[in-house]
């Protein structure tokens, strides 16, 4: 068993997108998870995507959207995912 003292967790798409994402840097609230960017060779999720405040998320809209690389990640609760880092890195050009 690789990393052995450590248990997997296991969380479905559908219960990740029920929690909230607080950044722990300012405790702003950013939202709840829309989509995911998975690395199509090794099946790993790189990034959460997560709308503004008040807006759906669309590829081929305006909305803007928080993309959270995964390695921001410092804690996934069960009613809420803790992240660490600058907004304005999190947020695309």
């Amino acid at each position: 068993m690789k990393g052995a003292g450590k248990m997997m967790k296991w969380e479905r798409f559908f219960c990740l997108k029920e929690k909230e994402v607080i950044n722990i840097c300012d405790g702003k609230r950013l939202g709840c998870v829309c989509d995911l960017e998975i690395d199509a060779v090794t099946g790993k999720i790189c990034t959460l995507v997560i709308p503004e405040e008040g807006g759906k998320f669309c590829f081929f809209g305006k909305e803007r959207a928080y993309f959270v690389p995964w390695r921001c990640i410092r804690r996934i609760g069960d009613d809420i995912i803790l992240v660490d880092g600058n907004l304005d890195k999190f947020r695309l050009p």
